[in-house]
């Protein structure tokens, strides 16, 4: 499998060769490398309760007259289609198109915003009130490489953490030291708890 490849498949929030320049380590570690970024990417995810690479989303979402709803997932790349669904018992897929000079994205879709997106309907948009009232299909997270520099330095740290901790380095290890009582730590480092704070979604 070539490098490019790899790259492509990787489900990860940073680029295999970055993780491999800092560590310095070469292409004998690869599998493993690429192992420990796709723990790392989803560990943080589950700490953030929510997805940040990027992902087309099906959505879903209530309207009660405030034209301003939010989304659940950003850095918003491109808004799909917006279909106006009604209920539930509609079924899925069998609600009328909305055309796209009917609404819009705060903040607009592109490159670099990473704050949270709403959908913004125009005044002339009538949507059925209710729990299930749209249906939006997006695409929304982080491409890998392009995740703000906390975020990926997160993944950096909590990456290489674990490969230290396969390769034997007892980093996250407690106990005496001569085999009683030996364990892995498995929370989360407090660094990358803290460089990931400003992404976890609140749960209530």
């Amino acid at each position: 499998m070539s490098n490019g490849k790899k790259m492509r498949g990787l489900y990860s929030l940073i680029p295999l060769e970055d993780f491999k320049a800092v560590l310095g380590v070469d292409a004998r570690d690869d599998k493993l490398s690429c192992y420990c970024l796709t723990t790392a990417t989803y560990s943080i995810e589950e700490f953030c309760h929510r997805r940040l690479t990027e992902k087309k989303y099906f959505e879903d979402l209530a309207f009660y007259g405030d034209r301003m709803i939010p989304l659940s997932h950003y850095p918003v790349k491109k808004v799909f289609a917006v279909y106006l669904m009604g209920n539930r018992e509609w079924g899925a897929g069998s609600g009328e198109t909305l055309d796209p000079e009917f609404y819009h994205v705060v903040p607009e879709a592109w490159e670099g915003i990473d704050t949270p997106c709403a959908l913004v309907l125009a005044a002339g948009v009538r949507p059925l009130r209710g729990e299930f009232s749209l249906r939006v299909v997006y695409r929304a997270g982080y491409s890998c490489g392009k995740a703000p520099c906390d975020l990926a330095s997160a993944c950096l740290e909590l990456a290489a953490w674990n490969m230290a901790r396969y390769k034997g380095r007892k980093i996250g290890v407690t106990g005496n030291g001569r085999g009683q009582g030996e364990r892995l730590e498995i929370a989360m480092p407090e660094n990358v708890r803290f460089l990931l704070e400003a992404y976890r979604l609140k749960l209530i």
